[in-house]
């Protein structure tokens, strides 16, 4: 069950201490790779999965997928970006349009965390985004140079999709996406029922904020250029400066 979007709940009682978060074998298990593979651009999804097989988790604690489930997503990181695996909810919230409007979802808002840059919210059906969890104790995204218009490349099976972030979530539950990020990788993007339980891989980019934020084009430049040095090992050459 997806979860209204844009709920900053205040961050609740005694988390987890960032000692040992170790990802599950099965969370980040090495993907195949096959010349069939598919993908916006020139970076195989298996390359980008097996730069995060290991997680080193940046998060205090550990995110739930959805409203009670079991908290077992951690956040994890690198020099130049973090990552989670995580399922995929649909979030249609922002510009009404036929396939996201309140009668296609019952928890539709008309409003996003961020906007375009004619003032508008954001457009889930033809605008591939992600949304992150609210900051709070568990983990701010701010603290890592994360913000709205932030290059994210998401991985599901053999695709790649580059997004940008574009919502905010509730600050204890991770992995959602909007309605043209999971119709670009093949997922069924209905927010009554669609999405995936499992199987996503969520890879953010530090300092990499594209402006406007509802230029796709400017984020799959951006994105492809990031992955290749982030797959490449080209250390700290991968973080970009944000734009003013």
């Amino acid at each position: 069950m997806r979860v209204q979007t844009l709920t900053l709940v205040a961050a609740g009682a005694a988390l987890l201490a960032p000692t040992t978060l170790p990802a599950s074998p099965a969370a980040f298990a090495r993907p195949q790779a096959g010349p069939a593979a598919l993908r916006e651009g020139d970076v195989a999804a298996a390359d980008l999965l097996a730069k995060v097989h290991d997680c080193a988790p940046v998060s205090r604690g550990r995110y739930r997928t959805d409203d009670g489930e079991p908290a077992s997503i951690p956040v994890c990181g690198t020099k130049e970006a973090v990552y989670w695996k995580a399922d995929m909810d649909i979030d249609c919230d922002g510009q009404a349009g036929t396939r996201c409007n309140s009668r296609t979802d019952p928890l539709f808002s008309a409003m996003t965390a961020y906007q375009q840059s004619d003032g508008r919210y954001l457009d889930a059906e033809r605008l591939p985004y992600i949304v992150v969890p609210a900051a709070s104790a568990l983990w701010n995204h701010r603290d890592h140079r994360i913000g709205g218009g932030s290059v994210a490349a998401v991985v599901y099976r053999d695709r790649v999709q580059y997004a940008v972030v574009g919502d905010i979530g509730p600050h204890d539950i991770i992995g959602e996406a909007s309605y043209a990020t999971a119709k670009a990788l093949g997922i069924r993007a209905d927010p009554r029922g669609g999405g995936t339980d499992a199987g996503v891989t969520y890879i953010v980019f530090k300092e990499s904020r594209v402006k406007p934020i509802e230029d796709h084009a400017a984020a799959v430049e951006k994105g492809q250029r990031l992955a290749r040095l982030f797959v490449g090992g080209a250390g700290g050459g991968a973080v970009e400066r944000p734009e003013s």
